[in-house]
């Protein structure tokens, strides 16, 4: 194939290049620069393909390849290595709120919220939180399973329509 053929051939594969492009990366700016970057690889590597080669599909596979490499990086360049000595901030979230007053007014409002719910739906709901299972709980307040889990759930309903104005 002649380097002119090639890039008439790219050209008429513009809007069908568009259109997986945007299906890969759901965004136009992001969709129009790869396909930018598939042109220049293809136009770059004229002298790998074959004629008896699909060329739709190899320009296809050339975008694909350069997607899944840029997403690759991507992700690498968002993972952090900390080589503090310190293992117990590890697992701490980067955006932690500790020592902020938003924090602390939202807690005393969550647990406020919590103690104005009836002793039935509360004394569960507190037990299920601290992480106890269904059984337990349920062993504990000498109730059936089933019992215990609409208490939790009908005090998880209440607390949402209690803190709505936090979602």
């Amino acid at each position: 194939m002649s380097s002119k053929k090639m890039e008439d051939s790219l050209v008429g594969l513009q809007n069908h290049m568009h259109n997986y492009a945007l299906m890969l990366t759901t965004n136009k700016n992001s969709a129009r620069d790869l396909c930018q970057e598939t042109i220049l690889k293809a136009l770059g590597n004229f002298d790998k393909y074959y004629d008896n080669v699909n060329f739709k599909g190899w320009v296809f596979t050339i975008m694909h390849n350069i997607f899944v490499n840029n997403y690759r990086q991507a992700l690498r360049q968002k993972t952090i290595l900390d080589h503090t000595d310190n293992l117990l901030l590890l697992n701490l979230p980067q955006n932690s709120a500790f020592n902020n007053s938003e924090s602390d007014y939202a807690y005393s409002e969550i647990i406020k919220a919590i103690h104005s719910l009836d002793e039935q739906y509360k004394t569960p709901f507190s037990m299920h939180f601290s992480g106890y299972r269904y059984l337990e709980i349920a062993e504990m307040m000498e109730l059936p399973v089933g019992t215990v889990k609409s208490r939790i759930f009908f005090a998880r309903k209440r607390l949402q329509e209690i803190l709505i104005d936090y979602k």
